[in-house]
């Protein structure tokens, strides 16, 4: 079996998908997008595709290691989110090749269901009330929700007071039986979060996600000392190598996004690093339903996992969503805040491909915000 041709497309609100087929009529999807730079991931696709066009798409390890390593200047978010999107297509052709769901060719199923999460945003106390019943309503056991809007160089005691009561009512309206998370977006500095995570300790979060920028890892292992709640980050980390370093500092979760660090190969193999500092992993998902199905197939097969993001009804998703490039959207289909296993071969997702390319017409420019502090300097979004 040969790969023939690789094709690209730009589907609303803010994702792409990639799909590549064979000369046998197996075609396989998958989801390189880096959220805000969809055109220019878009051309490092192509470019990565020169060299598996006519080669066997089942070698998935030896073309993940020429496209991650084969070029002297390598990694960074779009190269890596490129070649994880080609990464999932590949797993996804080998599974229905062999007629196999990816997480049996991962080893096998380690669980028969997925618990998954849903956001709320909150970045403004009104926001929580009408989201959260939303969310239990569903049936979610889990929420998350930005821990603070956008915020000075250093928090005001009006801030710390305003982070504590948004954290204060989600605990309030989720009771002691579900659980709650917390998203700092690296708008806080190390300082401010070492002030900020004790405050909210007392209503028991999750876990604290991203409170001090990826570039900063070194200024972690203060935050994990000054916190009684868990830390997470990752979704800004592309490799294993990344890792290193932030579990080396005492997080407890690690959030490698499926379609940003290198696809399936790598994030099974940062699960396995993490492993050795006692770490879950909680994929990053915000996006798609193949960067959700890739998740799904790496979450049944890893034993440390602890929960799965997903982006049904996300705040971020204006003009469509993610059950619009499904066929069958049973497939995830959340009961009592859980996904069932999928045994569908390959990603186990059926994608509507007429729908794919008639949104693809529209295309999309979709660019993150740009905030600014009240003395015009650039802040954190």
């Amino acid at each position: 079996m040969k790969i023939t041709g690789i094709e690209t497309f730009l589907v609303p609100p803010r994702w792409m998908f990639c799909r590549v087929r064979t000369d046998e009529g197996v075609v396989g999807w998958g989801e390189p997008i880096v959220e805000g730079r969809a055109e220019v991931v878009r051309a490092a696709v192509h470019v990565l595709a020169e060299y598996l066009i006519g080669r066997d798409p089942l070698r998935v390890e030896d073309h993940w290691q020429v496209m991650a390593n084969g070029g002297f200047y390598r990694g960074g978010p779009v190269l890596s989110s490129a070649l994880a999107g080609l990464d999932q297509a590949l797993w996804d052709i080998a599974g229905k090749t062999y007629g196999v769901p990816v997480h049996a060719l991962l080893g096998g199923h380690v669980r028969d269901r997925v618990r998954v999460y849903s956001w709320v945003g909150g970045d403004e106390p009104a926001e929580l009330a009408d989201g959260i019943g939303a969310r239990l309503a569903a049936g979610f056991t889990a929420i998350k929700m930005n821990a603070t809007g956008r915020m000075p160089a250093l928090a005001t005691p009006a801030d710390l007071a305003g982070v504590v009561e948004r954290v204060a009512l989600a605990r309030e309206l989720l009771g002691p039986a579900r659980d709650l998370a917390l998203d700092f977006h690296g708008r806080v500095s190390a300082a401010d979060a070492r002030r900020i995570l004790p405050l909210v300790a007392q209503f028991q979060p999750m876990f604290a996600e991203e409170p001090v920028l990826p570039d900063r890892p070194h200024l972690l292992p203060g935050v994990v000392a000054a916190s009684g709640v868990p830390i997470a980050t990752g979704e800004r980390l592309y490799s294993r190598w990344d890792f290193r370093p932030v579990l080396e500092a005492g997080v407890a979760v690690v959030q490698p996004d499926l379609s940003h660090a290198g696809g399936i190969s790598e994030t099974r193999r940062i699960a396995a690093l993490a492993e050795v500092w006692d770490a879950k992993l909680a994929p990053h998902c915000p996006l798609g339903p193949l960067a959700l199905a890739a998740s799904l197939q790496v979450a049944f097969a890893t034993p440390n996992f602890l929960i799965q993001e997903q982006s049904i009804g996300l705040h971020y998703n204006e003009g469509a969503d993610l059950l619009d490039y499904v066929a069958d959207p049973a497939v995830f289909r959340f009961t009592d805040g859980y996904v069932a296993r999928p045994e569908a071969p390959g990603l186990g997702v059926e994608i509507d491909e007429a729908a794919v390319r008639r949104a693809d017409q529209a295309g999309h420019a979709w660019r993150n915000p740009v905030w600014r502090h009240e003395d015009g300097g650039p802040a954190e979004w």
